[in-house]
């Protein structure tokens, strides 16, 4: 037996067995996320949440991590109504003491945005949290990037983050001492990406607008100093979620599921729990003095340049 060959199975053999201690890694993260029972983070908080359709999102995963840690009233939005009802009642059958309000809407319009803001006061007299999740991400390398696909990248990532931060900071800023918030502040959360710290993460118009929210949220936390409204952006690395759907669908099909995320510290990709715990982190009193921040959960990808494994320059 050559050295080679036999060296080419010890690697085989390594990668099989990463691949299934990844997988149970997965299953745990997930049955922690059902299993475990919340500790009241989010007790009487009201929360806006925008991207909740996908029944494999961020947005449903982290919907339902608010509703176990106590969110008083979740307003939840996604353009697409389809899975709204069952997201509905599975949190009303799971956390029958959160209020839920499910909104079909498009989250870069700009009189859905103020008026669930306003809503959100009418109705309960403060809003706590935005989680701005919406997002689109295209496929098309750059010669074949249209204007139009320019054009509805930035509208749906970065005009509907805008919107957020403009409307959601203003109800923030609210005071109502018969509602229990004698002082303005809140939390604001931006869904980004990896792609938009540096190049290789997606195609140009998506990276250059994850890149816009990374300025958004630095930006916005100075124009509202001293308001003890926060603004901050999580960055997630590659999740398998409905928006990846067809790269982990492919893979699969090749037999290379093994090596998705791969090119992390980690060797493994995401799921969408694991960015509910980041939204959780923001949207609770832990992070009271986390601010203009863009925080990676990615693995450790943006944390390198390209390297070999096993070599550094």
């Amino acid at each position: 037996m050559s050295d080679s060959y036999s060296k080419t199975r010890t690697q085989s053999k390594s990668a099989d067995e990463h691949h299934k201690n990844t997988l149970a890694r997965i299953q745990q993260i997930q049955s922690q996320f059902k299993d475990t029972p919340g500790s009241g983070k989010l007790k009487g908080k009201v929360c806006i949440i925008t991207g909740v359709g996908s029944l494999k999102g961020i947005g449903r995963a982290t919907s339902l991590l608010y509703a176990r840690e106590g969110a008083k009233h979740l307003y939840l939005l996604d353009y697409d109504g389809t899975n709204l009802p069952n997201l509905k009642e599975t949190i009303a059958s799971q956390y029958p003491g959160v209020k839920v309000t499910t909104i079909q809407a498009d989250a870069s319009d700009e009189a859905a945005i103020s008026g669930l803001c306003e809503q959100a006061l009418r109705e309960e007299g403060r809003l706590d949290v935005f989680f701005a999740n919406a997002g689109w991400a295209s496929r098309d390398v750059l010669h074949d990037t249209t204007v139009e696909t320019f054009d509805k990248t930035y509208k749906i990532n970065v005009l509907s983050v805008f919107l957020a931060v403009k409307y959601g900071s203003a109800a923030m800023l609210k005071t109502n001492s018969s509602r229990g918030k004698d002082r303005s502040g809140g939390s604001l959360i931006l869904t980004a990406s990896t792609a938009g710290i540096r190049s290789g993460a997606g195609t140009i118009d998506y990276s250059a607008a994850k890149a816009a929210v990374n300025s958004i949220a630095k930006n916005a936390a100075y124009q509202l100093q001293k308001s003890d409204i926060r603004v901050n952006t999580i960055c997630p690395g590659l999740i398998e979620t409905g928006m990846t759907g067809s790269t982990f669908e492919y893979a699969r099909q090749r037999g290379s599921e093994g090596k998705i995320g791969q090119l992390n510290a980690l060797g493994r990709y995401g799921v969408p729990e694991e960015i509910a715990n980041a939204a959780l982190f923001l949207a609770s009193d832990d992070s009271s003095y986390v601010n203009g921040q863009n925080i990676a959960v990615d693995g450790g990808l943006s944390a390198s340049h390209p390297v070999v494994p096993g070599r550094w320059a």
